[in-house]
């Protein structure tokens, strides 16, 4: 993906001027950020993926439930411990 920015050079203007109205026109076009953003995306995660963490994530739950029926952890702990990852 290419993004182009462009600057004509006025006849008598600085070096230093030019870059400076160079990196002001990349800012306000907003071009670092969306190049970063897809530069960090992650890709999408398969379906199968995703199922395994959902089915982890529930039988997590289910023995933190099981421990707080049996008196070996606090509520509070349970849902703190669950709402983790």
């Amino acid at each position: 993906m290419a993004i182009n920015v462009e600057i004509t050079r006025t006849p008598g203007e600085s070096p230093l001027s030019i870059l400076r109205r160079f990196s002001r026109k990349v800012q306000s076009g907003g071009i670092i950020p969306r190049m970063r953003s897809l530069r960090f995306s992650g890709r999408k995660q398969s379906h199968f993926k995703v199922k395994q963490r959902a089915l982890k994530a529930i039988a997590r739950r289910k023995t933190n439930e099981e421990l707080y029926k049996l008196g070996k952890m606090d509520s509070a702990d349970s849902k703190r411990k669950a709402g983790r990852r």
